[in-house]
């Protein structure tokens, strides 16, 4: 049903139709950190991607310093990041398989310190290491990868040019998705290949946990919330071609039952 209390057009796929899908706090940040205000995601009615409503969503600038990884309670040392993320590259470097690395351009968008980078970075020819945040730049820099604060500005550089491009959960911050993605498929080479990552709103937690999920999941840094569906819909009119879709459980159920809370299911594509 249209809610008459929201007008505005997706920015999706140009439908100005929209459902409320859920109303209440969301988090703010890190585990157990809630606004104070209720706020209320939407649902588009054509493309059925989900979003919050902008009033609530940080601006693109805001991941450019340090806002971002203090509202999650990490420090933006490189360092840092990697203690954290180092840990999740061998999933990640598995869903790649079997294609290969070596030899190849290869970008990260939205590397953040560049973790995964740094575990293909013997066998890549060139490794694009692009992220807003300055915080990392000047250890990218040290480590040997070209770095960009945009796909916009790597294009001047390597448009057409790129093997491998990743972007693992990304999609879901960028303020115009569809522009995103579409200056990801202009520094990719013909015949070359692009593994996105979102988290997925089906995940098994929303339906068992209900309410208590749902506001652990949604949260102010996300303005996009994804299905394979509106996934699919939105890579399609990218015009990428998906070679395989794929949903990855991050963490396993005893997470989830210790603290009922952070099951987290990825969504994955192939696309090229």
């Amino acid at each position: 049903m249209k809610d008459p209390q929201y007008s505005r057009t997706c920015e999706l796929c140009g439908a100005n139709e929209w459902a409320a899908v859920y109303t209440g706090p969301i988090r703010d940040g890190s585990f157990g950190r809630l606004t104070p205000k209720e706020h209320t995601i939407y649902q588009c009615a054509r493309c059925t991607v989900q979003r919050l409503e902008e009033s609530a969503c940080k601006d693109d600038s805001f991941y450019a310093g340090k806002k971002y990884r203090e509202l999650l309670g990490e420090s933006s040392e490189a360092e840092a990041f990697w203690s954290k993320h180092d840990i999740h590259q061998i999933r990640n470097l598995n869903m790649l398989w079997p294609h290969p690395i070596r030899n190849r351009i290869v970008a990260d968008v939205g590397c953040a310190a560049g973790s995964l980078l740094d575990h293909i970075s013997g066998l890549a020819s060139v490794c694009l290491a692009i992220d807003p945040c300055r915080e990392y730049h000047s250890s990218l820099r040290r480590r040997g990868y070209h770095v960009y604060d945009s796909v916009h500005g790597a294009c001047g550089d390597y448009q057409g040019q790129v093997d491998i491009a990743f972007s693992l959960a990304t999609v879901e911050h960028v303020a115009h998705p569809f522009e995103f993605l579409s200056e990801i498929g202009q520094l990719i080479k013909p015949g070359g290949l692009f593994l996105l990552s979102t988290p997925n709103r089906q995940d098994l937690l929303m339906d068992l946990l209900g309410e208590d999920y749902q506001r652990f999941f949604y949260r102010t840094v996300h303005r996009w919330y994804f299905d394979m569906t509106s996934l699919a819909n939105l890579t399609a009119r990218c015009n990428f071609e998906i070679t395989q879709k794929r949903c990855a459980q991050r963490f396993g159920i005893s997470n989830a039952l210790t603290s009922r809370i952070g099951s987290f299911a990825q969504l994955g594509m192939y696309l090229s």
